[in-house]
């Protein structure tokens, strides 16, 4: 992707999902075969792809390195103006900082955990041109965790929501969905609710950030995962966007997809 196929987005909204596993290769068959995406080299060097539907960028997925104890997962990133100050602030409200800040290819980012260990990233720089909430977004974001006002004045104060800045994140409750939900430009970014157990031994019942890719035939796409050597959760009900699945890669990334609404 080039620099001019970028774009600079707005602070403190999602602006970018990435995996790490420990085998890009297998990683590009698996999600190639289950949601039909297309690679191509990223500017991190060779260890790194994005994933494109179409033209459309959706993700970056990146081999760990040999030695590294940096855990298979998904991981969401939030636009920040300075990854220091936002990573100060992380340490500050109780939160911890994995990796970081560092410069990776065209900006500076860093991976940390809220208070109830749900991993996320920020970074500080130029994104591929989308962003979630708008209709060709191809992911949505939800925090499930033990106490969703909590989370959301944790992120706020990280991330600056509801600083009341012209074009800045919003805060509401939904009373509907039963969920704290994060707006810019009246879309939605993001939604934090509760449902997560940071005392199970379970990892899929701890807080965590569910990245979700929509997809048009739920049943089709877990099939897939099965038959490629994924786990397939038995599909739910979801207050805002209909049927959804959790799956579990052949390398361990969990991830959420979701039937497009009626």
């Amino acid at each position: 992707m080039t620099e001019a196929e970028q774009s600079t987005p707005v602070p403190g909204i999602p602006c970018w999902v990435s995996l790490m596993t420990r085998d890009l290769r297998s990683a590009e068959e698996f999600y190639g075969t289950v949601l039909g995406w297309t690679f191509r080299s990223g500017t991190l060097g060779e260890g790194f792809s994005v994933a494109h539907v179409g033209a459309l960028p959706v993700a970056g997925i990146g081999q760990i390195a040999p030695g590294l104890p940096t855990v298979v997962s998904w991981t969401p990133y939030f636009a920040v103006q300075d990854v220091d100050t936002a990573a100060a602030r992380v340490r500050e409200r109780g939160g911890t900082i994995a990796v970081g800040p560092i410069r990776i290819g065209p900006g500076r980012g860093a991976m940390a955990a809220d208070r109830e260990g749900a991993a996320f990233g920020f970074w500080e720089g130029r994104t591929p041109p989308w962003s979630f909430g708008r209709d060709s977004a191809p992911a949505s974001l939800e925090l499930r965790t033990s106490h969703a006002f909590d989370s959301a004045i944790f992120y706020a104060e990280v991330f600056g929501w509801a600083s009341e800045e012209p074009g800045g994140c919003e805060v509401g409750y939904a009373y509907r969905q039963d969920a704290v939900v994060v707006r810019q430009g009246g879309r939605t970014v993001a939604t934090l609710r509760g449902g997560g157990d940071a005392a199970s031994p379970d990892a899929l019942l701890r807080p965590r950030w569910h990245v979700r890719f929509r997809v048009d035939d739920l049943g089709e796409v877990t099939e897939a995962a099965r038959a490629a050597g994924g786990a397939v959760g038995p599909p739910v009900d979801s207050p805002a966007d209909g049927s959804e699945a959790v799956i579990r890669d052949p390398d361990g990334g969990v991830f959420t997809v979701c039937a497009h609404p009626a």
